[in-house]
């Protein structure tokens, strides 16, 4: 467990010495390492320090540092915590859809953030216009830079947050 947070930040401190331009294996890697950190406090902590750190400009670092504040939330037992970073994580999202629109991962990343985020908190405004969004992507197959994994994957996600309509359900069963 120490070494794959060695490992995470390792990686993540090459982000910090180079331009806001990653490579794909850079990507795929801190996605990896984001995956691992929903379920470890310990992980989220050093990759969001890791990622706050590099001062990255670009949208879907920015959408990565949101996603990681969410999750410093989940894992916090301190309420005022949890409403802070959750906070903190639309805030950042906002930048992040504010700076690239029609990016079909940073929509989905809010999507999901949203979607998991108690509707009583205020923090669920934008899930129709992202569901909205995504699904336009898939009418349109304008899906970007994302590989098929990730088409299917966001698919399956939309259809399994009982979020859509039925016409949308049809429209991401094409791509499960």
């Amino acid at each position: 467990m120490k070494f794959n947070v060695f490992l995470s930040g390792l990686i993540l401190l090459s982000f910090h010495a180079f331009s806001d331009e990653r490579t794909p294996g850079e990507i795929r890697i801190l996605k990896q390492a984001i995956f691992r950190s929903i379920e470890s406090p310990v992980i989220t902590d050093s990759l969001y320090s890791v990622l706050k750190a590099t001062g990255s400009k670009d949208a879907l670092m920015i959408a990565y540092l949101g996603t990681l504040e969410a999750l410093k939330a989940k894992h916090s037992w301190n309420p005022y915590n949890k409403i802070k970073f959750v906070a903190l994580s639309q805030k950042t999202m906002k930048s992040a859809v504010s700076r690239d629109p029609a990016n079909l991962e940073i929509r989905f990343m809010r999507f999901s953030i949203q979607h998991y985020t108690p509707s009583f908190l205020g923090f669920s405004k934008d899930l129709d216009e992202d569901r909205k969004v995504i699904a336009g992507q898939y009418r349109l197959r304008q899906f970007g830079l994302a590989d098929e994994a990730l088409v299917r994957n966001i698919a399956v996600f939309m259809i399994n947050s009982n979020r859509c309509s039925k016409d949308e359900l049809v429209l991401f069963k094409k791509y499960v």
